[in-house]
């Protein structure tokens, strides 16, 4: 059973920095594609960043393209996403998400779900 379990969330002010993980276990080859989604408040969910096996930035969504960077370890059984000059845009449940590529990237609807972490960022 593939479990998925983010950290690193937490409060931030404007213009600072913050590192989320995801650690996968029951992690098998058939699900490669792993990255994340954010949802805040009354909005709806969107891709954030994703990874394809054998590369590491495949997709930024437009709004953190300069700032985010998704990277994986060489095990490829934990997920980051480092993320820089945070805004309060930022402000949103992060989760990490896990699935064939076609459908994390291209449909939206990953297999498997973190539980989420929250990232709150104060102006």
């Amino acid at each position: 059973q593939v479990q998925l379990v983010e950290s690193g969330g937490g409060s931030v002010q404007a213009g600072g920095a913050l590192r989320l993980s995801c650690a996968a276990s029951g992690y098998t080859g058939s699900d490669n594609t792993m990255g994340w989604f954010r949802q805040a408040a009354g909005k709806e969910r969107e891709r954030v960043a994703f990874i394809y096996p054998g590369e590491i930035r495949t997709y930024y969504a437009a709004s953190v393209n300069d700032r985010f960077t998704n990277s994986q370890d060489n095990a490829k059984t934990t997920v980051y996403l480092h993320m820089n000059s945070l805004k309060p845009e930022d402000t949103a449940m992060y989760y990490c998400v896990a699935g064939r590529g076609s459908a994390v990237v291209v449909a939206g609807t990953p297999t498997y779900w973190g539980q989420g972490t929250q990232v709150t960022v104060s102006s």
